[in-house]
């Protein structure tokens, strides 16, 4: 844990668990990027108190990491009228399951009960709306382990583009059939009602 001072370590070693990694990560302001568009480290997501998900998905990752699980991403993406979402999926036992940073009611944590990765991903898909109601999860990655990048992405100064393009260049696969896209029916309008509920204010 080269780099992080003993208080950061100190909180580090309390997050030992991904259940206490994710109220970690609820507890942190969420990262609107109102200075233009970030992507910390975790050493530097810690020091500014705030994250938005990727940013948020590289924290819990390299945490989860620090107690013997392999340190996963998942990209999930949308149409090119929606944001994409990145993921951080762990393995209890037989069973997936994922921390999530987000600003929203869902699009949150899952409980590690699915059988495989595409289970985690699709569990996603009817969260997934525009206010028009419109579905947009269109793709899941495979999983993107970050023990692959080099050294000192945990605690690098700047912004971690090169993981960003990394993580948009591996295999993707298609969540809806193509002959499906037209059919698809739109969320309900409680359902959009609940989809605006945020945790924190710009």
């Amino acid at each position: 844990m080269s780099g992080f001072t003993k208080r950061e370590i100190s909180l580090l070693q309390k997050t030992n668990t991904p259940e206490k990694v994710q109220d970690f990560l609820d507890g942190l302001r969420f990262n609107f990027e109102e200075g233009g568009e970030t992507l910390k480290s975790p050493l530097f997501t810690i020091r500014h108190k705030k994250a938005h998900c990727f940013e948020g998905a590289l924290l819990g990752a390299y945490i989860l990491s620090l107690y013997g699980f392999t340190p996963y991403l998942i990209h999930l993406k949308t149409t090119k009228d929606d944001y994409d979402h990145v993921i951080v999926p762990f393995k209890i036992g037989r069973f997936w399951g994922a921390l999530s940073k987000t600003n929203h009611a869902v699009l949150r944590y899952r409980e590690p009960i699915y059988k495989n990765i595409r289970e985690l991903a699709l569990s996603y898909f009817h969260e997934y709306f525009l206010n028009d109601g419109r579905k947009t999860l269109r793709q899941y990655s495979g999983l993107f382990n970050l023990n692959n990048v080099k050294k000192g992405w945990e605690t690098r100064e700047g912004n971690l583009w090169d993981i960003d393009k990394k993580l948009d260049k591996i295999k993707h696969y298609d969540i809806v059939p193509k002959v499906y896209l037209k059919k698809l029916r739109k969320a309900d309008k409680i359902e959009i009602a609940a989809g605006k509920i945020v945790e924190w204010k710009r």
